[in-house]
């Protein structure tokens, strides 16, 4: 038995790929009962009548970083805070990504190891508002690669928290994926080849063996946690896929025999084809310094180039930001460049909800509002139009509004 009901003009399924017109969406507490035409409902309970708007399932990001202090490409400014600093400073990153119609993020590690774990069991705990988090608790790297705070003199030693993933071997990374498991993770992030703005790092160079990631991906499938494999260069990037990780975060270099290679092991692709823009239009006035711009322009054509033969082929198409290198709240932005390169509007969305729950395994509990799931939508006003998600007026997190500015 529903207790409310939301009536809106338009309503994009995207189980069905196709937008619906005059529906309402019954909930009991905090999940969807049922999704009906108008004509054919006659409710008593409360009723939220939206009017003129479009409805869509609350938006997932598989790449955010919603714990920490902005580093703006100088990742040393990691020491300059404290870790109860950086978990706080995830508070308002957290609030505006919920804002922004986010209601789910996968949040795929932190320098300083299980902040993310804290912040999502706030969240949990309602004692701050913010989207449902998958968190990765650490990065698995290799000493001096992409997932560690590089930049500094070679004689300082980081303390443990911001080392607690780096690994040298296969049996080393097998202890790592257990002990991040233990503290709480929800799955494992590996660095397997270089990054764009880890200094000194390239970011097409295989930094992790096949054999080594394999185990990765072992290991914590015993404890049911899949494992995203942060990857540009195209070689890293089949290593990955033929070890069997979960996503390819990134993707800039994939290749031809790596996107049939996605396709056939069923790989997800979540890559941050929009950020690129903000760096070239901020990154000098942000701090950001000449390497890091110059890898900036050498991915970023390379990646939507990918991004598209993707699309094309077939593989499954997940939405990844990597926010918190650029001001969150802003990731919806990407859907319109996704649109750009290869998708249309609904098939766009879908990546952003229900394929992204899908990547997550999540898609018992939220990407589309078919029963028993999540009561997690969004609307904007009128007719779909992708560039409106960039301002999201109303926004409903499990049953209950948290965000309503439609007027």
């Amino acid at each position: 038995m529903a207790d409310k009901a939301l009536r809106c003009a338009r309503l994009v399924d995207v189980v069905a790929g196709r937008v619906l017109d005059d529906q309402v969406i019954l909930i009991e507490g905090e999940r969807v009962v049922d999704v009906r035409p108008a004509a054919e409902v006659a409710f008593e309970g409360e009723l939220i009548d939206l009017g003129d708007v479009t409805v869509t399932p609350g938006l997932i990001d598989l790449h955010t970083h919603l714990v920490g202090v902005a580093a703006c490409g100088d990742y040393a400014q990691e020491l300059k805070y404290s870790a109860a600093q950086q978990t706080l400073a995830g508070v308002p990153n957290a609030r505006d990504t919920l804002m922004a119609g986010f209601t789910t993020v996968r949040d795929v590690g932190t320098f300083r190891a299980f902040l993310d774990v804290a912040l999502r069991d706030a969240i949990d705990a309602g004692h701050i508002l913010g989207p449902r988090m998958a968190v990765a608790g650490a990065y698995i790297t290799v000493k001096g690669g992409g997932g560690m705070v590089t930049g500094l003199a070679p004689d300082i030693e980081l303390p443990r928290e911001f080392r607690f993933g780096q690994t040298s071997s296969v049996d080393d990374i097998r202890e790592r994926v257990r002990e991040i498991i233990f503290n709480g993770a929800d799955l494992i992030k590996v660095i397997a080849t270089g990054a764009v703005l880890a200094n000194g790092t390239v970011p097409g160079a295989p930094e992790l063996t096949e054999p080594q990631l394999r185990a990765a991906v072992e290991e914590a499938s015993w404890y049911g946690r899949h494992v995203a494999a942060h990857a540009h260069g195209a070689e890293g990037i089949k290593r990955a896929i033929r070890a069997g990780v979960r996503s390819i975060e990134h993707a800039c270099f994939l290749d031809d025999e790596g996107v049939d290679l996605m396709v056939e092991h069923g790989t997800y692709l979540s890559a941050d084809i929009w950020w690129a823009d903000w760096i070239t239009e901020t990154g000098p006035s942000q701090g950001y310094d000449a390497e890091q711009l110059r890898k900036n322009d050498e991915t970023a054509e390379a990646q939507r180039t990918a991004f598209a033969k993707a699309v094309k082929a077939g593989v499954k198409i997940g939405f990844g930001t990597d926010a918190g290198g650029f001001p969150h709240g802003l990731q919806a932005r990407q859907l319109a460049t996704m649109v750009e390169h290869g998708m249309t509007p609904v098939a766009a969305l879908r990546a952003a909800t229900l394929t992204s729950a899908e990547c997550m395994g999540w898609e018992d509990r939220v990407g589309s509002l078919t029963p028993g799931r999540y009561a997690d939508l969004i609307a904007i006003p009128g007719a779909l139009d992708i560039q409106k998600f960039q301002h999201v007026p109303f926004v409903m997190k499990g049953g209950t509004v948290v965000k309503n500015e439609l007027g």
